[in-house]
């Protein structure tokens, strides 16, 4: 149990919502560059890829993130469909361990899947195997990586939950993408997956959070310990569980409630 009983926690939760979830906090949020961009498919590219960066220190990635957007002149749609064997090849990047052969291999990806489809939601399609969003991320994940070799090196950077990872940025993503835009922080673009499937984007911080705040039992940062976790606040908004990404986030530095671990 944590330090809360289920109603002070559930007013404490949804009150960090309130607070967080507003644009306020867009220019120090990776999401902010993202932002900048108004065309569909340039916000699911851009998405993507600083989804991808999302790790390490806050100011490098949104930097990185300006600089992605720099190397496609701004225009990331144009680019990746249009660009030639010489400019994929000339695009220069580094961010922690994703570097330019990665961000090369992505482009050339990228192209294969807009080549079939007209938006990257296509590729979230239910699995045959794995339920919800797990399922749908490993459809996209195979699809993404489909024509690379086994031991390719970018292959690490798209996280796969069927092996037990939390898939913490490409839940960001999906968070970004499909939630409503109704305070003006995510796009609401996407709509074929119900936003109640929709996972919090799981890492060191929000663990730590949801552990104080007795949402999960667990100690790992893996798949189980996420569905543990959503399923806990899932009883607090069944249809719209990922909202409380904003409020465990915001909870920040973990004695801000006073919390122990």
């Amino acid at each position: 149990m944590g330090p809360f009983s289920e109603t002070d926690l559930e007013i404490i939760l949804n009150e960090k919502v309130k607070e967080y979830n507003t644009p306020a906090f867009l220019p120090s949020d990776p999401l902010g560059v993202v932002h900048q961009y108004s065309e569909k498919r340039n916000i699911e590219i851009m998405g993507f890829l600083i989804a991808t960066i999302a790790w390490g220190n806050r100011k490098s990635i949104i930097n990185n993130a300006h600089k992605l957007g720099q190397l496609f002149d701004h225009a990331p749609y144009e680019f990746v469909m249009n660009a030639t064997k010489q400019e994929i090849e000339a695009l220069h990047f580094v961010h922690r361990t994703f570097n330019s052969e990665d961000l090369q291999t992505f482009v050339l990806q990228l192209r294969k899947l807009y080549q079939k489809a007209n938006s990257l939601e296509s590729y979230f399609h239910p699995h045959s195997d794995h339920a919800g969003i797990k399922g749908r991320i490993v459809s996209f994940r195979e699809s993404f990586l489909n024509g690379l070799s086994e031991k390719h090196r970018s292959k690490k950077h798209i996280s796969n939950p069927a092996t037990g990872s939390s898939a913490k940025r490409i839940n960001m993503y999906l968070r970004w993408m499909c939630r409503p835009n109704d305070t003006g922080v995510d796009f609401g673009l996407w709509h074929e997956i119900p936003k109640e499937e929709l996972c919090i984007p799981l890492d060191v911080h929000t663990g730590n959070v949801a552990r104080a705040l007795g949402l999960t039992s667990r100690k790992q940062n893996d798949w189980k310990t996420l569905e543990e976790i959503m399923e806990s606040l899932r009883s607090y908004d069944s249809s719209d569980p990922a909202k409380y990404d904003f409020a465990l986030f915001g909870i920040g530095v973990m004695d801000e409630l006073q919390l122990r671990k």
